[in-house]
């Protein structure tokens, strides 16, 4: 498949279904590297936020488009899109490519694979890491699944918006990568945050304290890319939201549960999150689980004065 962004004298078409956080960052990637996109969303307004054209239908956008992208919430979402009335399945032709940028159950994309190809249309799935931050600087990293002369023939396009595209095997190997991945994510997000608010109750230096365990052993992600910006006040909002993230671990869960591992280290992230959404700070960014746990621990905060009890 020809890796560049042309199917003979023609520029390939691209239409990009799901515009939120993360998909709208992505389409103003690629329509900034000079490459026209028709965008659908739920909110209209989105498309033009992004810098694409809004199509009239998602039908349209489907029939249209030589590779459609999708970056949409959950499985239940990317199956609508596809399977529903007037969606991609619906609307397709053979030659089509379609690159599922959501982090979807790797069942779901396997079964949506196999209606797609009945259609002669093929289906990556491309689960992105990096955040919002990575997205706005087009340095995601992409773990793709399906065929590799699919994945080889979007190079010219999945380089407007990342720096890393790793192939991990067939049609849903792509989204258990990602899956994994934000499994960890979620792990030390929460461990961290706990260990966060321990230290603010403890009276500890914290920006000190992040510098002593960045140069040891509990080392992570979330100690150093996230707390260093917390502990100043800011949340670096526009990322992963909890109610997202919680999806994320319970998408994890089932998976081990198909594969037949046990997920012992599970049960802490659940909690962590759960509580999280519970108290109301499931539409922001995960970054605010550390609130949740600083509410039981007596309104402790990471920034600004200590709590009175937390002298």
């Amino acid at each position: 498949m020809d890796s560049r962004p042309h199917d003979g004298t023609r520029t390939r078409r691209i239409g990009f279904v799901g515009l939120g956080n993360m998909g709208g960052r992505i389409a103003r990637r690629i329509v900034a590297a000079g490459h026209p996109v028709a965008g659908w969303d739920l909110d209209p307004e989105r498309a033009t936020a992004a810098g694409a054209a809004p199509a009239r239908s998602l039908a349209t956008l489907a029939g249209h488009a030589d590779v459609v992208l999708l970056s949409l919430p959950d499985s239940a979402a990317v199956e609508s899109v596809v399977l529903g009335e007037g969606g991609v399945l619906a609307s397709c032709r053979p030659g089509q490519v379609v690159v599922d940028l959501s982090t979807s159950a790797p069942s779901s994309t396997v079964a949506l694979h196999a209606r797609l190809a009945g259609a002669g249309v093929e289906l990556v799935d491309a689960g992105v890491s990096g955040g919002a931050a990575a997205a706005e600087r087009g340095t995601l990293s992409i773990m793709a699944g399906g065929s590799r002369e699919a994945l080889d023939g979007l190079a010219w396009l999945l380089q407007t918006f990342s720096a890393t595209v790793h192939h991990m095997g067939p049609s849903g190997a792509g989204h258990t990568a990602k899956i994994l991945n934000n499994f960890l994510n979620g792990v030390s997000l929460a461990a961290t945050a706990e260990v966060m608010v321990a230290a603010r109750r403890a009276g500890l230096d914290l920006p000190t304290f992040l510098d002593v365990v960045n140069h040891s052993s509990g080392v992570n992600y979330a100690t150093l890319h996230r707390f260093p910006n917390i502990v100043a006040g800011d949340y670096m909002e526009g990322g992963l939201t909890g109610r997202l993230m919680m999806k994320d671990v319970l998408l994890y869960v089932a998976l081990t549960r198909e594969l037949g591992v046990p997920s012992l280290n599970a049960a802490g992230c659940v909690a962590s999150f759960g509580l999280a959404n519970e108290l109301g700070y499931g539409d922001q960014i995960s970054n605010r689980v550390v609130d949740a746990i600083g509410d039981l621990a007596g309104g402790v905060r990471l920034h600004g004065e200590p709590a009175p009890e937390a002298r």
